[in-house]
């Protein structure tokens, strides 16, 4: 079967509305301040967050003076962003809009930034065009992105063995989290790439109970337990999770403590 892009953003849009986006983004607030300070946001620039989400990215470029624009894919996320906006006084203008057709003339900001957004674009090459074309030359790009081999990698991979497989052309999400993979997509844009590895560290009471709050607030859980319930094929899922997670676990208290790696890749265009 081969990709039907607009087909497919119109379920990543169902997914990442489904759950509780917001409560999972408070969880990775971490990344924003990483990303943001990776990047040189100064006062005064003009920063679009690719795939802002609830606006943790943008918020923080906001809070260092930025002239700010989240864009998204799924408005339904944006009423969490405005609560947040407007507990802190913050002003960010919020579009709907495709990561792959940036509404925005070429060189229109000075830093295009994206955290666990971007990489969820089905066709990376084209993603990473349009962040490199709306960037001024001598621009930053900051992209932060799970790695394959890290905590939520491994759980994205496991639900993936589950489901039905995609189009042999959509490659996986986590590629952005390779370094390799990084300086190959960004490679027409000339950028100079520097890389940092850092990590999330996810908290709960045990790997079941972290387990039952993913299944009910994670957006691909949600979706994958709906597909697969009816199947009779979700408990197989949940039991893989469930063994990952406990396999994941560092805590030594009998509670939950798992690490996430994730790449955080800045991208210096040339003047």
């Amino acid at each position: 079967m081969a990709l039907d892009a607009a087909q497919f953003k119109q379920v990543q849009r169902k997914v990442w509305s489904s759950g509780d986006y917001p409560d999972i983004a408070t969880r990775i607030e971490s990344v924003a301040d990483e990303l943001v300070a990776a990047c040189d946001i100064a006062p005064g620039q003009r920063v679009l967050d690719v795939a802002t989400g609830t606006g943790n990215v943008a918020i923080v470029a906001a809070q260092a003076g930025a002239e700010v624009i989240g864009l998204d894919l799924t408005p339904e996320l944006f009423d969490a962003a405005r609560r947040r906006l407007a507990e802190t006084g913050l002003e960010v203008e919020l579009v709907e809009g495709d990561a792959e057709e940036l509404p925005y003339p070429d060189d229109s900001f000075d830093r295009v930034l994206s955290a666990m957004g971007v990489m969820f674009a089905p066709r990376h090459d084209q993603a990473a065009a349009e962040l490199a074309r709306a960037c001024r030359p001598d621009g930053i790009i900051g992209v932060a992105a799970w790695t394959a081999e890290g905590a939520t990698g491994q759980m994205f991979k496991t639900v993936g063995a589950h489901m039905p497989p995609p189009p042999p052309e959509l490659r996986p999400p986590m590629m952005w989290g390779n370094e390799q993979y990084m300086r190959e997509l960004f490679a027409p844009s000339g950028a100079a790439l520097e890389f940092r590895r850092r990590m999330v560290v996810f908290t709960g009471d045990s790997g079941p109970e972290w387990l039952d709050y993913s299944e009910r607030v994670l957006g691909p859980l949600v979706m994958a337990k709906a597909a697969l319930g009816p199947q009779g094929k979700w408990d197989a899922l949940h039991d893989d999770l469930l063994r990952l997670y406990e396999s994941q676990n560092n805590a030594t208290d009998g509670t939950l403590r798992i690490e996430s790696e994730y790449l955080i890749t800045v991208a210096r265009l040339p003047a």
